[in-house]
């Protein structure tokens, strides 16, 4: 899909769509939407005095022109509140009327630049936002669907602005935006991938995709090799599956002269899940493919860094693995040590995150890594928690956790921090080892990044729970139904941050 920035009047677009938009309680129209409304003899104002135009957020009105204009339709498209409107909205708006248009069979179309005007945003970031929208708004997962003869994609949308200078930071944007967003729908499709195509060797592969396409640095550990680093708590979880284990690393070295200055972006990795000897109920198991998509959040992430190269270095580090029952699994009670030395008394085999990602923290504390934040559906209790409208947030820097909290926020991924007491730790004490792998129900989220942060060392350290935000079982805002990438532009975010001070 090309997104381009043209100078002209919305009015007289050769195109079959044109998109405007207007803001709740409005009752006569200005801007964009006045123009259109002139041209249509005041079906517009005629229309909101009816009520059937209200400029709801996520309204869609569609008007036929019949000749009084040169686009064929008009959608007019609600913003809701003025006092509300932030560039979330110009996500979802782009997106909403971006599949509408394409339900209606439109490959092209032209629209405002949505918040660049009446809106009062920045152009730029406008830009970013609207092609975030398009981008990851427009994303389908069809692959293994038989192909619709008539489906159509959208192919080409011109965003109009006649002021030369708003333009050129509309088009700084997009180009942004466009990177950003296809870089999340390469964390979406990852983790949309059946299990029995998406194995931890198949990351591993998308992986030296990346890595080749952007530069990037590429180191894969076998089962072996992993055996020699001392990585038990990931093998122990790997030891159920047939499916042979790959702990992943991608480095990208932004700023070569000052090796401190450094990120470590970590993910769990589960390709599927079944919870091990400690199986999971089987309904909606299947939705455990997904259980690898904060691994594929930092694989995405590596390569939107390479492209914008942030003056930082920063190393992705996936440990996949599936958990599986099988008859060498480990047993509940069954005693572990990562790659520090530290030994986990497995009280819980489905409490099997915190252990791959206790062997990817020791790893990247053991390299000299300073600042790490990792990412990893780990909780039920994340979603009891926040649902699914918030990543809960956990760490040793409040610094760091108010960095990742800003980036989210840029991202349009929203994040919540939530306490880690040294009271906790109480609740994952062992009578036979040094810790627990689970600290019971009571604060369970809580415990569970405990558990990860006992690994860092002395790296300032940030953990996302993105149990609840990893996926949707409903499409809304630029979030089909499906897995949403979160949190790979959080990650984008956060390197550009830290690089710039």
């Amino acid at each position: 899909m090309e997104i381009k920035v043209i100078a002209g009047d919305i009015t007289q677009q050769a195109a079959a769509a044109v998109v405007v938009n207007l803001f709740d309680g409005v009752k006569k129209p200005g801007g964009a939407t006045g123009a259109v409304d002139r041209a249509l003899g005041g079906a517009v104002s005629k229309l909101i005095e009816d009520g059937e135009i209200r400029g709801k957020a996520g309204e869609q009105a569609l008007i036929h022109t019949l000749g009084k204009m040169t686009p064929e339709r008009v959608v007019v498209a609600g913003l809701g509140k003025s006092g509300d409107f932030n560039l979330d909205g110009v996500r979802s708006v782009a997106a909403e009327s971006a599949r509408y248009l394409r339900g209606k069979g439109v490959r092209r179309f032209a629209t405002i630049a949505h918040g660049a005007d009446i809106g009062g945003l920045d152009a730029r970031e406008c830009g970013r936002a609207i092609a975030e929208g398009l981008v990851l708004g427009l994303y389908r997962f069809d692959k293994y669907k038989k192909p619709n003869e008539n489906g159509r994609d959208i192919e080409e949308v011109s965003i109009v602005e006649a002021d030369a200078r708003k333009a050129k930071e509309l088009e700084a944007g997009i180009s942004e935006g466009k990177v950003l967003a296809e870089a999340t729908n390469l964390a979406r499709d990852m983790a949309n991938e059946p299990a029995n195509t998406m194995t931890p060797t198949r990351m591993a592969e998308v992986a030296l995709d990346v890595a080749r396409e952007s530069g990037l640095q590429l180191e894969v550990f076998d089962r072996s090799r992993m055996k020699e680093m001392g990585m038990g708590a990931l093998l122990g979880v790997a030891q159920g599956s047939a499916e042979p284990p790959r702990f992943i690393m991608l480095r990208y070295d932004g700023d070569p002269d000052d090796k401190d200055n450094n990120l470590g972006l970590l993910g769990k990795g589960i390709t599927f899940d079944s919870g091990g000897i400690s199986l999971k109920p089987s309904e909606k198991m299947g939705e455990m493919k997904g259980d690898m998509s904060g691994g594929a959040a930092v694989i995405a992430a590596m390569k939107a860094i390479a492209h914008f190269k942030p003056r930082i270095n920063v190393v992705g580090i996936v440990p996949a693995t599936e958990n599986m029952p099988g008859g060498s699994a480990q047993r509940p009670g069954d005693v572990v040590k990562a790659m520090n030395g530290k030994t986990i008394e497995v009280d819980n085999t489905d409490a099997e995150g915190r252990l791959v990602l206790a062997d990817a923290a020791s790893y990247a504390a053991s390299i000299g890594l300073k600042r790490i934040v990792d990412a990893a559906t780990l909780t039920g209790a994340m979603v009891v928690a926040l649902g699914n409208h918030y990543t809960g947030a956990f760490g040793n820097d409040q610094k760091l956790v108010d960095a990742v909290v800003a980036a989210g926020k840029r991202a349009g991924e929203r994040i919540w921090q939530l306490p880690m007491h040294p009271d906790f730790k109480r609740q994952y004490e062992s009578d036979v080892a040094d810790i627990k792998n689970i600290g019971g129900r009571a604060g369970g989220s809580i415990t569970g990044a405990m558990i990860i942060g006992e690994f860092v060392g002395d790296a300032e350290w940030v953990h996302l729970d993105i149990a609840g935000t990893a996926g949707t079982d409903k499409t809304k805002g630029w979030n089909p139904k499906g897995a949403t990438g979160t949190p790979a532009m959080t990650f984008v975010h956060l390197a550009s941050a830290l690089a710039k001070g």
